[in-house]
């Protein structure tokens, strides 16, 4: 006999929850890496995305969850109807796919945490010599984050831990555990930043880097790369197009307002950006011999800002282990807060299969420490697996986009959106922005897959198809006709299993 569905106890709990599920890893990494190469042209492009692309996605399927009081397979496929079943399927096996990697980098998160708190012990009561190594060799992290990320059984040991943890956590349940571990995770990781980019403000040329941040260079905007950008990382950082806000909406009360709660939890997940990107850009400006280099180095992008260069700025900062600590602490708590819906949103559709809480949360987590192991091992692996399903999340977006646009935008919105919901926007608004997401979202998967990120999209030297290859098309493709695949050929079966049932 199934569970009787338990619902958050009020709105902060709906509104935690969606923060929680948006403010990760991305926000702390590779928010503050893009911003710091394009400025202000890429903020004005990423809010512009963010009512745009993510805002639209994210109250549709708040409200889809909130209305079919189901996980993603059984709320999409009541949507859709048997004939379009099979998309539903893909958007679940999407984030099922993002949630074995980025279970990995939470495991990093933990790994870097350990660390930090490490080198300020040996700060308060040892010879501070860890610390100080951490600031004079430059060399000293990257080999770090090098043996980290490569056939580490460290790395492995991490995210073991974390996903152990999250299981714990979402097993209790959604008042007694998702909603009761955000309500202090959430708040903390703010007040953590808030005190990591007051500190590194107050350094003497930080407010350098708080210029650069918001200064518009007009000839950004003729880069199509700054767009593709934008799009992407508020997509990635909001969760749209994830199935994430179907699930956090499926536990939802029917008098929540759709549109109000998708407003807080959206421009509250800005708000955390901005502030990671306002700690971490004026450590650069502060620290760099001049503000030209530090121009130069955040031109360049680096991948290994966070995990490489903070430490060694901190490093060299007067009472810098306290402000790392602190920092890699809400990195961590940033990381965890994303992965328990992520998690959720398999355990949800598996007790939707009528499997209790207990035994979904254990097969969730097993399936994790399987699926995930490689993406931990290897990091080539894991950078394939953030390439396919990162892109997999515009295939996703476009998919909802047209299952609202199938039962009528402006139809949708009255009958799913504007229900007890004080707070609205316009039909209009609403109806382009579903036509923009479906033709926007079919040109940048086109645009994206021309580019030739690998020297062989299709196929390699010998003529053979390059499945193996980290950025190759032939693997994306190949990835996500399996997802298809397994979506089409079984749709019947899923839609009687959690449409029907």
């Amino acid at each position: 006999m199934s569970e009787k569905v338990e619902e958050f106890s009020n709105r902060w709990g709906i509104v935690l929850a969606s923060l929680g599920m948006a403010i990760g890893a991305g926000n702390l990494w590779r928010f503050p890496r893009i911003a710091g190469e394009y400025g202000g042209a890429f903020i004005i492009l990423w809010m512009f995305f963010l009512l745009v692309w993510s805002i639209p996605l994210l109250m549709a399927e708040l409200a889809i969850g909130k209305h079919f009081k189901k996980g993603t397979l059984g709320a999409l496929g009541s949507l859709s109807g048997k004939k379009f079943n099979w998309m539903g399927v893909f958007v679940t096996i999407c984030t099922v796919g993002i949630a074995f990697y980025y279970s990995v980098v939470t495991g990093w998160s933990l790994r870097y945490f350990i660390f930090n708190a490490h080198n300020l012990t040996d700060y308060l009561f040892g010879s501070g010599a860890m610390n100080t190594q951490i600031g004079a060799d430059t060399a000293y992290m990257g080999s770090f984050w090098d043996d980290l990320s490569n056939s580490s059984w460290e790395a492995v040991a991490c995210y073991m831990v974390t996903i152990l943890l999250a299981i714990w956590v979402l097993s209790k349940g959604i008042k007694q555990g998702l909603e009761k571990v955000n309500r202090i995770l959430i708040p903390t990781l703010f007040i953590l930043l808030i005190i990591v980019s007051a500190f590194a403000l107050n350094m003497e040329g930080g407010y350098l880097g708080l210029e650069y941040l918001f200064t518009i260079e007009m000839h950004h905007f003729s880069n199509p790369t700054i767009w593709i950008e934008a799009i992407s990382d508020s997509a990635w950082s909001t969760g749209a197009g994830w199935g994430l806000m179907i699930t956090i909406g499926s536990f939802s009360n029917q008098k929540e307002d759709v549109t109000l709660n998708t407003f807080l939890g959206a421009f509250g997940n800005n708000t955390a950006a901005l502030l990671a990107a306002m700690a971490i850009l004026p450590a650069v400006f502060a620290m760099a011999p001049t503000p030209e280099a530090a121009t130069d180095y955040l031109h360049e992008g680096s991948q290994a800002l966070t995990f490489t260069v903070i430490p060694q700025l901190f490093a060299q900062m007067p009472g810098g282990p306290f402000l790392s600590f602190i920092f890699f602490g809400a990195f961590l708590m940033a990381a965890f807060s994303s992965l328990l819906p992520m998690m959720q949103l398999l355990i949800r559709n598996l007790t939707d299969y009528k499997l209790s809480r207990p035994k979904a949360a254990f097969i969730a987590g097993v399936a994790c420490f399987v699926v995930g192991f490689p993406s931990a091992f290897s990091i080539d692996v894991f950078t394939n697996q953030d390439w396919v399903w990162g892109v997999g999340l515009l295939v996703s977006g476009i998919f909802i986009a047209f299952l609202v646009l199938k039962y009528g935008a402006t139809k949708f919105k009255r009958d799913f959106i504007d229900q007890n919901s004080d707070f609205t926007v316009n039909n209009l608004y609403f109806k382009a922005m579903m036509v923009t997401i479906f033709g926007l979202g079919i040109f940048l998967v086109y645009w994206w897959m021309s580019q030739g990120y690998s020297k062989n999209p299709w196929f390699d030297e010998q003529g053979n198809w390059n499945v193996f290859d980290v950025y190759s098309n032939a693997s994306i493709v190949t990835q996500w006709g399996v997802a298809l695949l397994i979506g089409l050929i079984f749709n019947g079966w899923f839609y009687r299993k959690f449409v029907k049932q």
